[in-house]
């Protein structure tokens, strides 16, 4: 799977995940937000969320950060809010 993090209007980091086969670039096309904060490629390896590459089109790449950012909101208490 592939993911975009994206600013939202209020400063918070919001995940978009999408398949594969869809590129970056068309993908962030579709976003509202302005501020792209990092992309790549996402996967589950052993009950964990892992982050790599990115996407030289939209000149983003993952960050360190990304997999926990994107874990959180699998919690319950996040998603109340989304």
């Amino acid at each position: 799977m592939k993911y975009i993090l994206c600013e939202d209007f209020s400063g918070r980091p919001v995940p978009f995940l999408f398949p594969g086969r869809v590129a970056h670039q068309d993908m962030r096309e579709q976003l509202p937000y302005a501020r792209v904060l990092s992309a790549g490629y996402i996967a589950l390896e052993e009950g964990r969320f892992v982050c790599s590459g990115g996407d030289a089109e939209i000149g983003a790449h993952s960050r360190a950060e990304d997999a926990e950012c994107i874990a959180a909101f699998f919690k319950p208490a996040d998603n109340a809010e989304s």
